[in-house]
């Protein structure tokens, strides 16, 4: 009986053509397949798509940015690097760039500051969940709404401006306003004007004869409710006394000087006793105007303080040239410390607790324990973060653009917001606003090569 398996035997075997041998491989060679595991020409039609898509919405801007950004205004002449030249030598646009500085600077590293307190805080809390949702929330926001936000966050009046109001609230709280701005002496009085606001009698205080103090320049409307006539002080051998009061009679007919029916009494109003520039006593008009300072305010100057005339606060002038950037920087946390808060949250949980708590076991404190084990098993999310939010600001307009007024948006101009301005906003040079393009993808690639050196650092772990 023929053996099955030999070449032509009988049974199922019987009649098989030998296997055709394959090609030729040495020793450990692999078959031709890409990563994915399917032929190059597959994978390349899968990402041609991908690739054409690429090179029209990102290489071909790209280039044509550079090429325009060697000729003039109009693309008719060819400058050079004439335009860089500009960028780094016109003062407003060199504004830019330090406020750029200072976004890159502050605003990733108080957002990371914050996510990082944030996401380790919220870890022990049992509504932790709800905070981090409440902090995440601003992300949901377009720039654009987060700006028209802000810009009524900001607004000077505190009736509108929600800093504002609680500003105002706070110094009302601890400082009293004034009941009579705009009150002043008359030209000619013994009251002078002073330094600060204040206004100093020429003569001195006596003790025996009234030391009258009157003002004018407040309109009867503006008087407080319920002010009352004025009336003369009554003298005393051991005090100096005398009347704050309006010296205006409604209707005319008044003498100066001299207190007449129905001219008003002036109450609450600060009066200070002032010998070589030292307040040696102090007094309060009363509801009748008049005042009482001890007899060794005798031979001194009176003096009436500028808090007696002050207009009202109004706050803070958060949009001025010297806050508006701090200001601008400030909503754009408040958007993206959530962002921050959660990357971070996401690595803290990947901490090993058995760390944490041996260091506990060994003495070490709360803040040792963050600062000498979670920050640094941290550092690669923190680095990740941090550099995220450094590309983001590097091309900041959105909140720029809505939240400083005309009159200071110059004081707060960045980067992108030029490239608009003298491309298209009013410039009309598109040659310098290519330069400026250039420049920001200059800023942007060493710190996308550093992110992407880590990441493959980090596939190879």
């Amino acid at each position: 009986m023929a053996d099955a398996s030999l070449p032509g035997a009988g049974g199922g075997a019987a009649g098989a053509a030998p296997l055709a041998p394959g090609p030729a491989q040495g020793p450990g060679a692999r078959p031709r397949r890409s990563i994915v595991g399917t032929r190059p020409w597959v994978a390349a039609v899968f990402l041609l798509p991908a690739l054409v898509l690429l090179g029209a919405l990102v290489a071909y801007p790209i280039g044509y940015t550079v090429w325009r950004s060697l000729y003039d205004a109009d693309g008719s002449g060819f400058v050079g690097l004439g335009n860089f030249h500009t960028v780094f030598s016109d003062h407003d646009i060199l504004i830019a760039v330090r406020n750029n500085a200072i976004w890159v600077l502050v605003a990733p590293t108080v957002a990371t500051a914050l996510g990082l307190v944030f996401a380790v805080l919220t870890e022990r809390v049992s509504w932790g969940t709800a905070f981090k949702l409440v902090v995440f929330m601003p992300m949901a926001i377009s720039m654009l709404a987060a700006g028209i936000i802000f810009r009524l966050v900001y607004d000077q009046d505190p009736k509108e401006g929600v800093a504002n109001a609680v500003v105002v609230a706070v110094h009302d709280t601890f400082t009293g306003g004034s009941a009579y701005p705009g009150a002043r002496p008359r030209p000619n009085g013994d009251l002078k004007p002073t330094a600060g606001g204040s206004y100093t009698s020429a003569s001195t205080a006596r003790v025996g004869t009234p030391d009258d103090l009157p003002l004018i320049g407040i309109p009867q409307n503006k008087l407080p409710a319920g002010a009352r006539q004025a009336k003369p002080a009554a003298t005393a051998p051991d005090a100096v006394t005398g009347t704050v009061w309006l010296d205006f009679k409604p209707g005319g007919g008044g003498r100066v000087g001299a207190i007449d029916s129905g001219e008003k009494a002036l109450s609450g109003v600060k009066v200070q006793a002032v010998r070589d520039g030292t307040v040696i006593a102090s007094a309060t008009s009363g509801k009748d105007g008049t005042y009482k300072l001890p007899a060794k305010a005798a031979g001194a100057q009176l003096r009436l303080p500028s808090s007696n005339f002050s207009g009202k606060y109004n706050g803070i002038n958060w949009l001025g040239p010297d806050l508006v950037t701090p200001a601008i920087i400030a909503s754009y946390v408040w958007m993206w410390a959530g962002f921050a808060m959660v990357l971070i949250a996401a690595g803290l949980a990947g901490v090993p607790r058995e760390l944490l708590e041996q260091a506990r076991v060994d003495g070490a404190g709360e803040w040792q324990v963050f600062r000498r084990i979670t920050v640094p098993l941290l550092a690669p999310v923190l680095v990740v973060v941090m550099v995220t939010l450094m590309i983001n600001v590097l091309k900041i307009f959105d909140l720029v653009y809505i939240i400083a007024p005309s009159a200071t948006q110059q004081n707060a101009n960045v980067l992108a917001l030029q490239l608009y301005l003298s491309s298209f906003g009013g410039g009309n040079d598109e040659g310098v606003g290519s330069a400026i393009g250039v420049i920001l993808l200059l800023l942007v690639l060493p710190v996308m090569i550093f992110n992407i050196r880590r990441l493959r650092r980090e596939g190879r772990r």
